[in-house]
């Protein structure tokens, strides 16, 4: 009918009638018609259409062309300009997540085809990084090494000169055997690094496996931050990095640090008006959900992680640092050495002192030949070089980054996950440890054990209904968790802080609680989010039945009871609470602090209209005035195993410190049960509250902190304090810590150990590891591998100054009496291979012992190579040189052989040496080095490789070696020369040492300062090796 007319009012208004137009211009004038009428027809009905689509997400219908619906480009163009009026014009916030098919009470579905969609449309949350470095990097980083280059030049003239002299056939055996072994040398470095390299990135990818908080199909459930998608709703609370761009959906007094992406450290308010957040920001007060608009290298934050990771980051540790100077430094005594050899050579061989193996002299003056002149000056510098090659001790840097991985992939099987290398060393060193309570000391896992209404504990069946109502309104509105009843009758799941979930779950199963009730017959109109300082939150509401605003307080007992004027009785009157009542809630709340109870307050105040505008206009909320609804005793379930690893600490010369924001009672309580305080202990000075360690003067302080094992009612303020004080006296300290505001303390400490649970991602950061399981007893495991690492380096270090010591003195002494050394070039690198390598592999990875945690802690002052490690060195050393010069200049008398065999024997009985000596290294102080062997199977293993190669290189290789096979006795007597080194061993342990350095006992004060674990400088070096 309606056609009917528009058709009619066309031909009235003068349009030419159908029989007047040709046919084409017939056929333009129906489809004008068409078009017409068919808009008319909609103009009609579109009030009658439907807007939008149902609330629910279960009516979204994600199409495959998501994309289609919205631009990337805009949506990163949106929160990088951070314009409103930009947002505005595109619908605002709610428009933004329709057109991302969000629903932003409910989430996204978060099915399998939904995440991919999303992801194949915005892309995932993960920057770009370096592809893995190959195995190829590491051979080229092995040619940089001019130890390396030196040999390839020395290979090269020994090749040609040997091809001239001798022929292709017979020529080539010395320069290319030199070549092979290069190369096996080569190969096997590289393959160590490449592996090594492989294994430590992937401890830090999982170190980067973030957790956050994010709703989808309406549950509330934990979640990776490279899991997050765009159109995805996210928590945010104090502490949190911001995982993504986005915009702010809802939220309570939400503050960010963007100084990480803009450079200014000003506080950051985000709300409606300015909705913008940024990747990368973290999150420094209140709470909030946001909408994530853009992902992953669609961020600035990606974009500069990116440009990041591709930069090198190599960086060495303080002990590899050391190490690498006491390397080079030794390196340099290494070609003074060589090159005083090189000129005393020299001058032999041109003054006509050097013979050849028929006695005749090898420089004849000018009859001398130019080839035979240069092949001379090859020789020697080949015997000056192997000076240079036998005394670099180049496994040092290797050994360091070997036990650092070793222990970082152990500490993570025991639930630590180290984020920088130097806390591995650092961590053996440790004199005291502050700790946390909640979490450390305790499961954290709680539950309301105890209710106190009025005067009496009580049940919620005696409580009158008013006081109930507001009890349940204190606890459903001022709260940051969320209660989650599946459809499925499961059971309920609480969501937020341990603390926040206790509360929730009790008013749900205790008082019968109805959250979503609750919420939905109140408004809230202003939020004081709860932080570590002020220790408590508070919110204005309004009730929409009768337009009442009533304030609701929640937080530690002690300040909440100090807000109050009035109490209501478990009847539901309201009484006074004077300074006599008011003794009384402190000796109820000191109770059940005695009883190791959390107790939390409940206050309420109705208040006018005009004051709440007052309020909100201040940003402050009513402080004063307030009725106690009652007060909440919260039990903390205790760690198993924690008082033995407390205990083991305090052996161990670890002095344990609670640091905690719990009243004194309850510090005491708790300090009492895991044995940091002892009952037989001098209480003097041992318990302090924070104010009272703040007050103290600089030198109080310095003369009680280390006295003090418990503070109490402290703050992060306070805990930097205790740090700082510590540090100062000497002493070398790790601190736990879990909140945004501990992080000053934490990078302060030498070791920082933040809480994997309940740590914020702002602790986390500022740590040096992260305790992923919160436990206490993980911390003292750490603290036996951090030990250990110390310990293995030593090993190594006293194994391959042995080797050093050992070959520095017989080559110099060989090479000036008979003008070359003993061993050959392929010799020498196998011996550097058993030394740098596979020493380094058996000794590096031993295991940590309980006898480490019998012994006090390194500390500060001690020096790296301690008088024991010279004791033991120093006596292998000498006997080593012994034998083997005897060997050089005796031997072929002694056993009846020839010079070839000789040099073999000298050969062999030098590798043995070291195969025997790796079991005395194996324990410094102990005299029995086999104990526990059986369990290191890496080292019995690596021992059995050694001596199978090492037979093999004798008896198979000989001229790639330069050796001749030798017969069952004479391998006898190599393996006796070097079997005899376990009992020197064993009995140079009986011989006492001053405790105190040798080098100070010299007089040599300065040199005290310089052999500190952390700071090293070139004398220190030179020093520590005898010069």
């Amino acid at each position: 009918m309606l056609t009917v007319i528009i058709l009619q009012n066309l031909e009235s208004g003068g349009a030419p009638h159908s029989s007047q137009l040709s046919v084409p211009n017939k056929r333009w004038h129906y489809a004008f018609v068409y078009i017409y009428c068919s808009r008319a027809l909609l103009s009609v009905f579109k009030d009658s259409l439907p807007d939008k689509k149902d609330a629910s997400f279960v009516d979204v219908d994600l199409k495959p062309d998501i994309k289609s619906n919205v631009d990337q480009a805009t949506l990163t163009k949106l929160v990088e300009e951070r314009k409103i009026e930009s947002l505005q014009n595109i619908g605002g916030v709610s428009k933004v997540a329709s057109t991302l098919e969000t629903n932003v009470e409910c989430g996204i579905q978060g099915g399998v085809e939904d995440i991919v969609r999303r992801r194949e449309a915005f892309g995932s949350n993960k920057y770009k990084t370096p592809p893995t470095k190959s195995f190829f990097h590491f051979v080229v980083e092995e040619f940089k090494d001019h130890s390396i280059l030196i040999n390839l030049v020395s290979a090269a003239s020994s090749l040609a000169f040997g091809i001239k002299e001798n022929g292709i056939k017979q020529g080539w055996y010395d320069g290319g055997s030199i070549f092979v072994a290069l190369f096996l040398v080569i190969v096997v470095s590289a393959a160590f690094h490449f592996r090594q390299n492989r294994q430590f990135d992937k401890l830090t990818e999982a170190s980067n496996k973030i957790q956050i908080d994010a709703v989808k199909a309406g549950r509330r459930q934990q979640i990776s931050i490279f899991e997050i998608v765009v159109g995805d709703v996210i928590f945010l609370k104090i502490g949190d990095q911001v995982p993504a761009d986005g915009l702010f959906l809802d939220g309570h007094s939400l503050q960010v640090d963007e100084s990480s992406m803009t450079g200014e450290s000003d506080r950051v308010e985000v709300n409606c008006s300015h909705p913008f957040l940024l990747s990368g920001t973290k999150v420094i007060d209140g709470n909030a959900r946001m909408l994530v608009t853009s992902v992953g290298m669609n961020t600035k934050w990606g974009e500069m992680m990116s440009s990041i990771s591709s930069r090198n980051t190599n960086h060495q540790t303080p002990l590899q640092t050391r190490l690498k100077e006491l390397t080079s430094s030794i390196g340099k005594l290494g070609l003074v050495v060589a090159f005083h050899v090189l000129i005393i050579l020299f001058y032999r061989y041109f003054t006509g002192n050097i013979k050849d193996e028929n006695g005749n002299k090898e420089f004849n003056g000018s009859t001398t030949k130019v080839y035979d002149i240069l092949n001379a000056v090859v020789g020697i510098l080949a015997a000056a070089i192997t000076i240079v090659e036998v005394v670099t001790p180049k496994g040092f840097p290797m050994a360091v980054k070997l036990t650092q991985i070793y222990s970082m992939k152990k500490m993570m099987a025991d639930r630590a996950m180290v984020r920088k290398l130097s806390a591995c060393e650092t961590i053996g060193s440790i004199t005291t440890i502050c700790i946390d309570k909640t979490g450390t000391l305790t499961m954290n896992k709680m539950k309301v054990t105890k209710f106190w209404p009025g005067k009496a504990p009580a049940t919620y069946t005696s409580i009158a209904p008013y006081i109930l109502e507001l009890l349940q309104e204190g606890v459903a509105l001022n709260t940051t968790g969320s209660v989650y009843r599946p459809t499925s009758g499961c059971k309920i799941e609480f969501s937020g802080s341990p603390t926040e979930q206790a509360i929730l779950s009790w008013a749900v199963q205790e008082l019968n609680m109805e959250i979503e009730q609750l919420t939905q017959s109140c408004k809230i109109l202003y939020v004081e989010a709860f932080n570590s300082q002020k220790k408590r939150s508070g919110v204005i509401t309004r009730r929409k039945t009768d337009n009442t605003i009533h304030v609701h307080w929640k937080g530690a007992a002690e300040m909440i009871l100090k807000m109050c004027s009035s109490y209501y009785d478990d009847s539901g009157i309201t009484k006074d609470l004077d300074d006599s009542e008011k003794m009384k809630f402190e000796q109820r709340i000191q109770g059940m602090a005695a009883s190791s109870l959390r107790c939390i307050a409940f206050a309420h105040k109705q208040i006018s209209k005009e004051d709440q505008e007052h309020d909100m206009e201040q940003k402050k909320i009513e402080e004063d005035g307030l009725t106690l609804l009652g007060l909440v005793g919260i039990k903390d379930l205790c760690r198993p195993g924690v008082k033995k690893a407390v205990e083991d600490c305090q052996n161990a010369g670890v002095n344990i410190k609670m640091i905690t924001g719990d009243n004194v009672f309850t510090a005491k309580a708790i300090a009492t049960e895991y044995g940091i305080l002892r009952f037989d202990q001098d209480m003097s000075g041992a318990v302090v509250e924070g104010i009272e360690f703040r007050n103290y003067t600089l030198e109080e302080r310095m003369e009680k902190v280390d006295k003090i094992c418990v503070m109490a009612s402290s703050s992060s303020f306070d805990k930097l304090l205790m740090v700082e004080c510590l540090k100062q006296k000497g002493h070398v300290v790790a601190v736990t810590g879990d909140g945004t505001n501990d992080a000053p303390a934490l990078k302060e400490a030498d070791v920082g150990l933040s809480m994997g649970i309940q740590g914020t991602e702002v602790a986390k950061e500022s740590s040096d590891i992260v305790i992923l399981d919160d436990n206490f007893a993980s911390v003292a495991k750490i603290l036996r591998w951090g030990r250990c690492v110390y310990k293995n380096i030593q090993k190594f270090i006293q194994f391959q100054l042995t080797v050093n010591v050992a070959a520095i003195t017989i080559n110099l002494v060989a090479v000036i009496y008979v003008s070359k050394g003993p061993l050959t070039g392929v010799q020498l690198l196998w011996v550097n291979v058993i030394t740098h390598t596979l020493g380094a592999l058996a000794l590096a990875t031993e295991k940590p012992t309980k006898e480490l945690m019998k012994k006090p802690p390194v500390g500060r002052t001690e020096p790296l190579i301690t008088n024991i490690m010279w004791r033991n060195l120093l006596a292998q050393a000498l006997y080593q040189i012994i034998v083997l010069l005897t060997l050089q200049f005796k031997g072929e008398s002694i056993f009846g052989v020839t010079k070839k065999v000789n040099d073999t024997l000298i050969f062999n009985t030098f590798v043995l040496c070291q195969v025997f000596n790796e079991f005395n290294a194996r324990k410094l102080e102990k005299k029995n080095v086999f104990k526990g062997i059986h369990r290191n199977k890496s080292f019995l293993g690596i021992i059995a490789i050694t001596i199978v190669l090492q037979v093999v290189m004798v008896e198979f290789l000989k001229k790639f070696a330069g050796t001749e096979r030798l017969n069952w006795g004479q391998w006898v007597e190599c393996i006796g020369f070097g079997i005899v080194s376990w009992p020197i061993g064993w009995i140079v342990k009986w011989i006492p040492i001053p405790k105190r350095p040798f080098l100070s006992c010299l007089n040599m004060k300065k040199m005290q300062g310089l052999l500190t674990p952390f700071s090293f400088r070139l004398k220190t070096s030179l020093r520590l090796i005898g010069v």
